[in-house]
């Protein structure tokens, strides 16, 4: 029978996504709608919905933006095209891509710029490794695993470095930097870790959030490529774990034989999910919360300047 849930801390949102949700809320503000955003501004059904609600329409291309109006791009950023795009049909840009994604794109343009082949590790199609992609695609060869290494080639051994995603693995990263590192012994690397600072904190979390939980739920979206990656660190782990969207998602043969159950969730998931799953299991039966601090979080990205300048000017802030 379940007695008792385990929090885990840090857990949900980042630095960076409260930075873009914040860069929507505001821009509503100053802004005349119909607002305009570029993808899903973060990788959460429940926060696009919110903000749809609000007034903001969310497209995946330019084409179905207005001439003249403003678009906000989402956390995950964007390829220099797109922003030729936006620039032709004359669009006020709000641009929310989160500071730790926009230092792999001058990453990127550095070793562009020398003329080394660049190795980006990630996962194909993901909104911020099409991005960064798009810096420099004539120098950039994406690989996702092991296997992709063995297989790779490039002209210049001597001339190479490897960039990554910033909601990946650790574990599986290291491992495939390892692998480059043995077959290209000249290969550079960044001078800091691309893997932002929130995905390291979430699943040092998880991985001690294991060691004591006989099932994990981690509450995040199923393309929320940070979310699906804590679920992964607790199945390493050893420990059954499940991605749910919200409270709604959980399946009574789950908690079967279970005592304790951890919680987390994705660097994209609102709080108020989590609140949800523990009120219902709280419902259920009457379980006991504990929290789990594997780390402190006190990180914060200032706003984009045109849009902060305008705030000013409307003496919003």
């Amino acid at each position: 029978m379940l007695q008792k849930v385990v929090l885990a801390s840090p857990h949900g949102f980042c630095a960076g996504v409260v930075r873009a949700i914040d860069v929507v809320n505001l821009a509503l503000k100053v802004y005349p709608k119909p607002l305009y955003v570029r993808k899903e501004i973060v990788h959460n059904a429940h926060v696009v919905q919110e903000l749809r609600a609000k007034g903001v329409i969310f497209v995946e291309t330019l084409e179905e933006v207005p001439f003249g109006k403003t678009v906000i791009f989402s956390a995950h950023g964007v390829a220099p095209d797109v922003w030729e795009k936006a620039r032709k049909k004359a669009l006020s840009i709000i641009d929310a891509t989160c500071p730790l994604v926009t230092k792999v794109h001058m990453e990127a343009l550095r070793y562009a710029g020398q003329n080394y082949t660049i190795i980006l590790i990630g996962h194909k199609g993901h909104d911020e490794v099409i991005g960064t992609m798009g810096e420099a695609p004539e120098h950039i060869r994406l690989v996702s695993t092991l296997e992709e290494v063995e297989k790779l080639e490039v002209p210049d051994p001597g001339r190479i470095a490897y960039l990554t995603q910033t909601t990946l693995s650790l574990e599986d990263t290291r491992q495939i930097i390892e692998a480059l590192r043995a077959k290209f012994p000249k290969i550079q690397g960044p001078p800091s870790e691309d893997i932002c600072y929130a995905t390291q904190n979430r699943q040092m979390a998880v991985r001690e959030l294991a060691r004591v939980s006989d099932l994990i739920l981690v509450v995040g979206a199923e393309n929320s490529s940070n979310s699906n990656r804590l679920r992964e660190e607790s199945i390493k782990a050893g420990t059954p774990a499940y991605l749910i969207d919200d409270h709604r998602s959980i399946r009574e043969e789950w908690l079967k034989n279970i005592s304790v159950l951890g919680l987390t969730s994705g660097a994209s998931t609102p709080e108020v999910l989590v609140d949800q799953v523990i009120e219902y299991l709280k419902q259920r039966s009457g379980v006991q919360v504990e929290h789990l601090v594997a780390r402190e979080e006190n990180v914060h990205f200032a706003l984009p300047s045109n849009l902060l300048s305008d705030l000013r000017t409307a003496r919003i802030v």
